[in-house]
């Protein structure tokens, strides 16, 4: 009984330590659910599969056989129930959906914990260095490998000073951006007239360049812009 004490502890104390790894990386990178939820996840899951491994320590019924239990549904019901942690980190505000990568490192520290807990340590390993090296060593190749950056750009005209459209695209576009799409809103009770559409660009950088250009247009009152990304 000891030495199965002393292997469940085990179990455990590795399941806290993949946890807090991939937690503390979430964690460095300013994420919500980071250090603490990550190692929480990890060991709880560890413990869930303990359950049915030493099940012959609760249900005794099992080693004589005459009731067969299956393992795997702990596991399903998991990583069903992480699937709820996991929205609960994902948020959209205007085009940009946020939380996505976190959800994902969330549900595979549960998959880890589960290796923990069954005590099946070489993929343990394996999948921890990989889903470390893909919060890491992914973010700075996506970084720079070139792509599009979309935004949705609301900009606001008092109505006596409102810029033409064809002068709005013509501006836009020498801040090294094109428009996906183009909408209007006007209200005539606060008299201003409101560009809304989503812009593009090859180069990030483009982003400050046209929110400081905006800054310094005398004739826009107010703007918004929300860059995409995770």
């Amino acid at each position: 009984m000891e030495r199965e004490n002393l292997v469940i502890l085990e179990h455990l104390l590795i399941a806290l330590a993949a946890g807090g790894l991939i937690g503390f990386e979430r964690s460095y990178h300013g994420r919500p659910a980071g250090f603490r939820t990550h190692t929480l996840v990890c060991v709880a899951s560890s413990a869930l599969m303990l359950v049915t491994v030493y099940q012959s320590h609760w249900f005794p019924d099992s080693v004589a056989g005459r009731v067969v239990l299956d393992p795997t549904r702990m596991a399903q019901g998991i990583m069903t129930g992480i699937g709820f942690l996991g929205a609960g980190v994902i948020f959209k505000e205007g085009l940009t959906v946020r939380g996505l990568t976190t959800a994902a490192s969330i549900w595979i520290t549960a998959a880890i914990g589960i290796l923990a807990g069954i005590g099946f340590y070489f993929p343990l390993v394996v999948t921890t260095l990989l889903a470390l090296g893909t919060l890491s060593v992914f973010r700075w190749i996506e970084v720079k490998v070139p792509g599009e950056f979309y935004a949705q750009l609301d900009v606001k005209f008092a109505r006596d000073a409102a810029m033409p459209e064809d002068e709005f695209r013509r501006f836009i576009a020498g801040q090294g951006f094109s428009i996906a799409n183009l909408s209007y809103r006007y209200n005539a009770g606060a008299s201003y007239l409101e560009y809304r559409m989503v812009i593009r660009t090859s180069r990030a950088e483009n982003i400050k360049r046209l929110a400081e250009s905006l800054c310094n247009t005398k004739s826009v009152a107010e703007f918004r812009m929300f860059p995409t990304g995770d």
